[in-house]
């Protein structure tokens, strides 16, 4: 596994989010992050991007288990990420990081 690093606490803070039948979105950040590592409480359907929404069709995260993901390449808008619970809700936590 590449080796990742965490992007400034100033503008891209780790943020949370809960979810349960409903999506639940982090707020949005400014565009530029390659990835984000996300986990959950709980197992979660998971979905990145520019006014992202969890579906059942989203990916699935088991519960704490930090995975990276990449970050779409979109307009350039400000990016989210959201989660839905595939069973039980949760807290989804996510951190923006690049490759270098």
């Amino acid at each position: 596994m590449e080796l990742l690093t965490p992007l400034s606490d100033t503008q891209f803070p780790t943020q949370l989010a809960a979810y349960t039948a409903a999506a639940g979105n982090t707020t949005a950040w400014p565009a530029g992050p390659q990835g984000v590592v996300v986990w959950s409480s709980s197992d979660a359907y998971i979905a990145v991007g520019e006014g992202a929404v969890a579906t059942s069709g989203s990916l699935a995260l088991p519960a704490n288990t930090p995975v990276p993901i990449t970050v779409p390449k979109g307009t350039g808008a400000p990016w989210r990420v959201s989660a839905l619970q595939v069973s039980a809700g949760g807290i989804v936590y996510a951190k923006p990081m690049n490759k270098e």
